[in-house]
């Protein structure tokens, strides 16, 4: 015997509920597949300055990412199957699955939290190293030249900060392509301001996503309990 009334409704209600949780898992899985080959992380973070790789921290992020949006597209399509059969099992295991998703997200909000100045902080030394090894010479060895160079040419920017931006290019127009004038004209073009730029960026967008889907699966959790009620109760009749 099906249920009735309101948990009827409830059961439909969920239902929307997972496919509209399915589709932000197939968003985020999208959204994170496009920050892994964005033009512009991957031009910065696939550098290497002689024997040293650039920050990964932002990457491994972005695969936690990945693995989530798998993981709820599962999960809705899951709960959108258990409220249809209206099987407390299945409602269980979706329950159980949220629960586990949400503490992962919890503690994944709270690494991103902590990381996230240091994610800019690392790519910043990294390209100060080149900087200074391009200047000294020392890019045979060492790649500087290229590492900085594409900074530049993806940043749009000059030098590490704003004087350094503006008088590199008299003595080093190899390294920027920006023309002395221009440097003038843009003086908050550094590179420094600009990598805080781009990941306080993606890490807002990564944040808003993360909230959306918190509000999702707290209403979701609710909804899966209380329709497990309502078909237990509608059994005994």
């Amino acid at each position: 015997m099906g249920v009735e009334g309101c948990t009827k409704c409830i059961k439909y209600l969920l239902f929307v509920f997972n496919f509209i949780f399915w589709l932000a898992g197939g968003i985020i899985l999208g959204v994170a597949l496009w920050l892994r080959h964005d033009s512009q992380t991957t031009n910065i973070l696939y550098l290497q300055l002689g024997d040293k790789q650039a920050p990964n921290t932002f990457y491994v992020g972005i695969y936690i990412l990945i693995a989530v949006g798998a993981v709820m597209m599962f999960v809705g399509f899951l709960g959108c199957y258990g409220a249809i059969q209206e099987s407390q099992c299945l409602l269980g295991t979706f329950f159980t699955c949220l629960v586990i998703l949400f503490a992962c997200e919890v503690a994944a909000g709270i690494w991103g939290f902590v990381n996230k100045d240091q994610i800019a902080k690392d790519v910043k030394q990294f390209y100060d190293q080149a900087f200074q090894q391009a200047l000294m010479g020392d890019s045979d060895s060492s790649n500087g030249k290229a590492v900085v160079r594409t900074f530049h040419e993806t940043l749009d920017c000059c030098g590490p900060d704003a004087v350094v931006g503006t008088l590199t290019p008299l003595w080093r127009d190899d390294l920027c392509s920006k023309d002395f004038l221009k440097g003038l004209l843009q003086p908050d073009a550094s590179c420094h301001k600009k990598i805080d730029e781009l990941f306080s960026a993606k890490l807002y967008l990564i944040g808003i996503a993360a909230i959306v889907v918190a509000v999702i699966m707290i209403f979701e959790m609710i909804l899966s309990m209380v329709l497990c009620c309502g078909i237990r109760n509608s059994s005994v009749y």
